[in-house]
């Protein structure tokens, strides 16, 4: 029997099937569900203060560093968010130019446009993933609608819109462009943007060249370049200090990178291990391997026609291996998820109901996992009080080491909540790995095999 595979640039590759899944009763539900949660998220909006739903904190860095780039560009990367150490700014030259086009608007209207372009975000990329994965239209809205509704109550993210980051807008941006068919004349360039305001995603140029789109990753490459030339002619010392300084590599910049909200592998290993520099060496030799295995599995994938799923692959080993993968990071878990739901419907189409009900647990699992809300009995609750799991005690964003920062000190199930998104990412990145290893071994079984 012929294995199933996902679109190649948009066009049927291998034979695989358009889904058909439900069709008009899904596209009920996901209208009911997408509704009643927009209905919710205004409730919420309308009975907190801004700053527990919308405080925009790093809107604000954003245009505090758009602001020292156009006025004292020199002090860019000294400069420090209302005086808190632990609050620099921490993106590219390019990316502090193109903040500054956010001054324009006041403050409450800008953070209103960045949530929009958020939510319209998330729907779009959920949209071009079951496009990508072949899903006929009317299932295909459904489905989005249905995801889409239940997605806005993760905590990636519920702290995406809070922040006003632009994490949503970036995904989305990626995705539209490396989901372009191959022929396209400037695929890739939307990545190379994306990778000048913000340096993870530049894994995804590895990932292109790797599954031998050179042409793409030529163009990604060239877009990246442009924005950094753009920033030493814009500012050239600012530029000086972060590209040939070496300020790009600093993740201490952030300020404690063994701090709560980074769910990558530095971030637990250096909870862990109790010291930044202990934990320095080690991540630096687990995140190499990490890296090669994860690209490993996506070229795997992408080369047995799994296109999509090696597209996420790349991206689940980016957020792994990059030194800050920040909680709101994770919203990479939207396209995910379409394609574990994806996986579900395909195997229970070609009878495999064990597996078809092992997918949907793991679908299920990710949203319990990810799950957070606002406290609807408290007018006063901070963001993400009411989700299922409360993280260990964090310092909050402070500066360098300290043996007695609270996150070398967690215990028990503090161990779980305080690390519970890197804890589910490298869960779901071993999934990734055994599903190309079973592709990947030449036996017969292998076509029989439904992803």
């Amino acid at each position: 029997m012929r294995a199933d595979v996902s679109l190649v640039g948009g066009r049927p590759a291998g034979g695989q099937d358009t889904v058909q899944a439900g069709g008009r009763t899904l596209l009920i539900i996901g209208a009911v569900v997408a509704a009643v949660a927009a209905i919710v998220y205004l409730v919420a909006l309308a009975t907190h203060p801004m700053n527990a739903m919308l405080k925009g904190f790093d809107l604000q860095v954003y245009l505090g560093g758009a602001h020292e780039a156009l006025h004292h560009s020199h002090d860019l990367y000294t400069w420090y968010y209302d005086g808190h150490r632990g609050i620099q700014f921490t993106y590219t030259p390019f990316a502090a130019m193109s903040f500054a086009a956010g001054r324009v608007l006041p403050f409450k209207a800008l953070m209103a446009v960045v949530t929009v372009v958020s939510l319209f975000s998330l729907v779009a990329t959920i949209w071009i993933a079951f496009r990508q994965l072949s899903w006929e239209k009317t299932s295909r809205l459904g489905a989005t609608l249905l995801l889409s509704g239940l997605l806005l109550w993760t905590e990636p993210v519920q702290r995406a819109l809070y922040l006003g980051q632009v994490e949503l807008a970036l995904m989305a941006l990626i995705v539209w462009d490396l989901c372009q068919p191959d022929r396209r004349r400037w695929k890739g360039a939307a990545t190379g943007i994306a990778a000048g305001i913000k340096l993870v995603p530049l894994l995804f140029i590895a990932y292109l060249l790797l599954t031998r789109r050179f042409r793409q990753a030529a163009v990604a490459s060239a877009a990246f370049g442009v924005t950094v030339i753009i920033g030493f002619i814009a500012l050239p010392n600012a530029s000086v200090t972060w590209w040939l300084d070496g300020d790009f590599w600093q993740a201490g910049r952030t300020g404690f990178v063994g701090d709560q909200p980074n769910q990558s592998l530095r971030g637990i290993m250096t909870r862990l291990i109790g010291s930044v520099n202990g934990a320095a060496t080690p991540w630096l030799l687990v995140s190499i391997v990490v890296a090669l295995v994860g690209l490993a599995a996506a070229v795997v994938l992408d080369r047995r026609g799994y296109t999509f799923a090696g597209l996420m692959a790349a991206a689940l080993t980016a957020l792994l291996v990059s030194p800050i993968s920040w909680d709101h990071h994770w919203v990479w878990i939207a396209p995910g998820l379409a394609l574990i739901v994806d996986a579900a419907v395909r195997a229970g189409r070609a009878g495999a109901i064990g597996l078809r009900s092992a997918w949907y647990a793991l679908a299920a699992a990710v949203l319990i996992v990810f799950a957070s809300w606002p406290n609807f009995w408290s007018a006063t609750a901070g963001l993400l009080q009411g989700g299922l799991i409360n993280n260990g005690p964090s310092e909050g964003f402070p500066q360098g080491d300290n043996p007695a920062y609270r996150e070398y000190h967690w215990h028990g199930l503090q161990l779980i909540a305080g690390n519970i998104e890197v804890l589910a990412g490298f869960s779901l990145f071993l999934v990734v790995l055994a599903v190309a290893f079973r592709l990947f071994r030449p036996t017969r079984n292998t076509e029989d095999f439904r992803f």
